[in-house]
């Protein structure tokens, strides 16, 4: 078995001679700001991705390094970065997530010059030269499941929530045409910058409008401090919430949810249909946490969606540099989960 890998961070990468027996792939996730707590579980997915590619011949023979970017930063200052590191030969292709501003720019700084993999749900429209967006647009994630919970749990009366960004703008222009079509309707929306504030003026917006349910767009600590404040504020008790960002470490760090109103649309979920940890579930990401925990160990992080699209993005950049091709593409189909305590439920198909 060949030396687990270890990313090197960006300075490292810089001043740090390069091995002909080894390919680089950059790795921007965000180690800072409002999603870094999906950090731990994209660090060891993607050095997990490494390894096997490296065991199985790696790439035309070479092994598989990786380079990290703090890609929680502000957009201008990322992709400088990567601009820079690849200038200097320090990396050979990016994966990696983050908000939509900062893939944006990124992809803006790399088109034309380098391959960039970019994993989560997205914010639709035209991509940027030289961009792959693994994930699902607004649309394709949220729309099935918002059908789901008019039609099951009567959420007539809406209100959009999210930080003033391109992709809560996206997921709420597609929600209101969703819900429109539904004859549900939109009876309130708020855009909040990002970092800690006020949940005030959003739980009265949510009383004061007699929502049914409540769209979340809000991401990492900021969903996580949202909801903490619902649930003090005995809203969970009476309002739907759905989320296109919550995943297992967002969970854990709510605290759980009892309610069973908590739903989530995000791409994967570990536990089966039933909601016995030992039942059929997604068998691809419960395998992986069991190769994972092989790695690293009974501690190692939940394998939540970023994670998970950190793998199967280091796997297509080094099909990229290999062949030119990536991977035959594998789309998410739609899924809605319900939070129960600290495990996902899911619902079954929510079309």
């Amino acid at each position: 078995m060949t030396r687990p890998t270890v990313p090197m961070d960006a300075w490292e990468a810089a001043v740090a001679g390069r091995s002909p027996d080894a390919v680089r792939i950059g790795l921007a996730v965000p180690l800072t700001g409002s999603l870094a707590m999906t950090a731990p579980s994209a660090l060891d997915l993607a050095a997990l991705a490494a390894d096997e590619l490296t065991e199985a011949g790696g790439v035309r023979g070479r092994a598989v390094e990786l380079v990290t970017v703090d890609a929680g930063r502000r957009p201008a200052e990322v992709a400088a970065e990567v601009a820079a590191l690849h200038a200097a030969g320090a990396v050979d292709v990016l994966v990696g997530f983050s908000t939509s501003d900062v893939s944006r720019a990124v992809a803006a700084a790399l088109a034309g010059r380098a391959g960039y993999v970019f994993t989560p749900p997205h914010e639709g429209g035209r991509g940027t030269r030289g961009a792959l967006r693994l994930g699902s647009s607004p649309l394709v994630q949220h729309a099935a499941a918002l059908a789901w919970l008019v039609r099951h749990r009567r959420a007539r009366r809406w209100v959009l929530l999210g930080t003033d960004y391109v992709w809560p703008q996206a997921v709420h222009r597609a929600a209101r045409t969703v819900l429109r079509d539904l004859g549900a309707e939109v009876a309130g929306e708020l855009l909040v910058p990002f970092g800690p504030s006020d949940p005030g003026p959003a739980l009265d917006l949510v009383r004061r409008t007699r929502a049914d349910a409540v769209l979340l767009s809000l991401v990492g600590r900021d969903l996580v401090a949202f909801n903490r404040a619902f649930a003090r504020a005995g809203l969970d008790r009476r309002v739907v919430r759905l989320s296109g960002a919550l995943e297992e470490n967002g969970l854990y760090a709510v605290g759980g949810d009892g309610t069973g109103e908590l739903y989530a649309c995000m791409p994967s979920f570990a536990m089966s249909p039933s909601g016995e940890a030992d039942g059929a579930g997604d068998e691809g990401q419960l395998a992986l946490q069991e190769r994972l925990a092989a790695r690293v160990g009974p501690n190692a992080p939940v394998v939540c969606a970023y994670a998970r699209g950190v793998h199967d993005g280091v796997r297509t950049a080094a099909r990229l540099l290999e062949t030119g091709m990536p991977e035959p593409a594998r789309i998410p189909r739609p899924r809605l989960a319900r939070a129960d305590g600290l495990l996902f439920r899911e619902v079954g198909s929510p079309d």
